[in-house]
């Protein structure tokens, strides 16, 4: 099973979505999934672990994740005490700064969290204060139907990427994932094929590396994960390929071998198969 590329069904002159104060439980949200967008999630209460890439984060009150787009992701409510969040999907298109001769980017923080592998950020009340007005004001333009809503929510939300920027500069408390989920090695392995997954590694071979038989760790992996290994090995080496498509002109057959490929034709089924596009079209669509 591969996971979910989640695409969503808005104006394409307006590349944004907005779920406010949503209460899920774990039959209502999505298994692991993807996105090209990207999305700052908010909880307002409520537990529950998310997991971003290859590290577990317990999710709390005022907790702020940071996902950029193309990262494998999971919500698991607590079945007691089920998160309440609001969320934030947009295209990264539509932050982009103008050029004011000046070195900034509205979506430095997501890049800084990416740059760290560390997606989750704990906020003080005076921050959740201002973070919880600006959503809710986004709510209220979505509600009424006033002259020039997108235009008051396009500068709500640049003005909420403005404050995370300076908020979660250098000195952001942030997390390196503090849940309790999985067995250690199983957190050991996860960084492990974070830094090799392009690399010739096989199920067999991450067994022995946790000291476990590959039964066990298949098992205890897809339970935690939500799918077998291969299946997150192959989305992982798409998604870096979708990137390395976008920000170079190397040959797609260079690149296929780079993502750990053994063919270009399996390349070019599996990047159909997950993308819906081929690996040239996909190219041309981000130039």
């Amino acid at each position: 099973m591969h996971p979910i590329r989640k695409t969503f069904d808005t104006n394409e002159s307006f590349p944004f979505s907005f779920a406010y104060k949503n209460t899920k439980s774990s039959l209502s949200e999505l298994p692991d999934h993807f996105h090209d967008w990207y999305e700052i999630v908010y909880v307002y209460r409520g537990q529950g672990t998310l997991f971003i890439d290859h590290t577990f984060y317990d999710m709390k009150q005022g907790d702020l994740f940071l996902i950029p787009g193309n990262t494998i992701h999971r919500a698991t409510p607590d079945k007691e005490m089920p998160v309440t969040s609001t969320a934030i999907y947009f295209s990264p298109s539509l932050a982009q700064a103008p050029n004011l001769d000046e070195a900034f980017s509205y979506l430095r923080s997501f890049e800084q969290a990416a740059e760290l592998r560390n997606y989750k950020f704990e906020t003080l009340l005076p921050q959740r204060q201002l973070i919880e007005f600006t959503l809710e004001s986004i709510q209220i333009e979505l509600k009424h139907s006033h002259l020039g809503q997108r235009q008051a929510i396009y500068l709500k939300l640049l003005e909420l990427l403005l404050y995370l920027q300076r908020e979660l500069g250098p000195e952001r408390k942030t997390s390196n994932g503090d849940s309790s989920v999985g067995p250690l090695w199983m957190r050991d392995i996860l960084l492990y094929i974070e830094l090799h997954f392009c690399d010739n590694i096989s199920l067999k071979s991450l067994a022995k590396q946790a000291s476990v038989s590959p039964a066990h760790f298949s098992r205890v992996f897809k339970q935690l994960i939500g799918m077998n290994i291969t299946t997150y090995l192959m989305t992982k080496r798409i998604i870096r390929a979708k990137q390395l498509l976008s920000e170079s002109d190397v040959n797609i057959g260079i690149i296929a071998e780079m993502c750990g490929f053994e063919s270009l034709p399996h390349f070019h089924a599996m990047f159909k198969r997950m993308l819906g596009m081929t690996p040239a079209a996909a190219r041309k669509a981000m130039r």
